[in-house]
């Protein structure tokens, strides 16, 4: 092969590998600034119930921080939640599909976007006692054992019994602007579900750079008939501390948010999740 053509086609080969991997991603200030809910009819009652959760989608969103929703000040801010949105839009989620009877247009379910200006987030966030995560958002590579009875596996890109927690993985680092990679089923070789759960962060990480990602987020999950749902254990090292937390009793969906949740928390510089 003629040299300029091997050196050409491994340029092709850098960008692509460099556009695949993003391990880090910038987040610009119209995705930052704004939320979407899913509300039912554009009438003003779900219009004022979808403020109030556009509120608490932009703030976490903004912020990273998760426990903003717990404090008391968010009582009355949620009551004039309406007053914080600079713009707002609907997208009828059933567009297409000719109204009848049974659905009339009060009952559509509509995404509501909302836009914020950022000096209004930013004051909200200030009287707080937080401020915005701006910048990059790390990409994260997800080292995952699943067991539920004698179904055991290691989730990778590849793993055909993982496709629906992929798809669920990735819908949870959307409202965090966010996102995941998974390692192919070779980087998992020399890991078991035990090593997952007890592996030094560093040597995860260093895979997690392999995977694409900037860091790696380590759980396991385990099916338990008594709490009628998942429990699930994470750990992520930042600035050479590990944390671990755990949620109980979920479904594999909440199971995420609660990692992607427990994530933002500690990357935005606003401790344990």
């Amino acid at each position: 092969m003629p040299g300029f053509l091997r050196a050409a086609l491994l340029t092709i080969g850098l960008i692509i590998f460099g556009l695949a991997s993003r391990p880090a991603v910038a987040v610009t200030t119209d995705e930052l600034y704004q939320s979407q809910t899913i509300v039912t009819g554009q009438g003003e009652v779900n219009c004022q119930i979808g403020f109030r959760d556009g509120l608490d989608r932009v703030l976490i969103r903004d912020s990273g921080d998760q426990r903003l929703l717990e404090k008391p000040e968010m009582a009355a801010l949620r009551d004039k939640a309406g007053s914080f949105v600079d713009s707002f839009r609907y997208h009828d989620r059933l567009e297409g599909i000719p109204i009848h009877d049974e659905q009339g247009t009060h009952d559509r379910p509509h995404d509501l976007t909302c836009l914020y200006k950022p000096a209004t987030v930013d004051k909200l966030l200030a009287s707080l006692g937080s401020k915005p995560w701006l910048g990059e958002r790390p990409t994260l590579a997800v080292f995952l054992a699943t067991e539920q009875g004698a179904r055991h596996f290691v989730l990778s890109v590849e793993e055909e019994r993982g496709k629906t927690m992929r798809e669920s993985f990735a819908n949870a680092t959307d409202p965090l602007l966010m996102h995941v990679v998974f390692p192919k089923a070779a980087q998992l070789a020399d890991l078991n579900e035990n090593a997952l759960r007890t592996d030094d962060m560093a040597r995860l990480d260093l895979l997690a750079k392999q995977a694409g990602g900037a860091q790696a987020l380590a759980g396991s999950i385990v099916w338990s008939d008594k709490e009628l749902g998942w429990i699930a254990d994470w750990r992520l090292a930042d600035h050479g501390k590990t944390y671990r937390w755990q949620v109980r009793g979920v479904s594999f969906d909440e199971a995420f948010r609660v990692a992607i949740g427990g994530a933002a928390q500690i990357l935005s510089g606003n401790g344990r999740p």
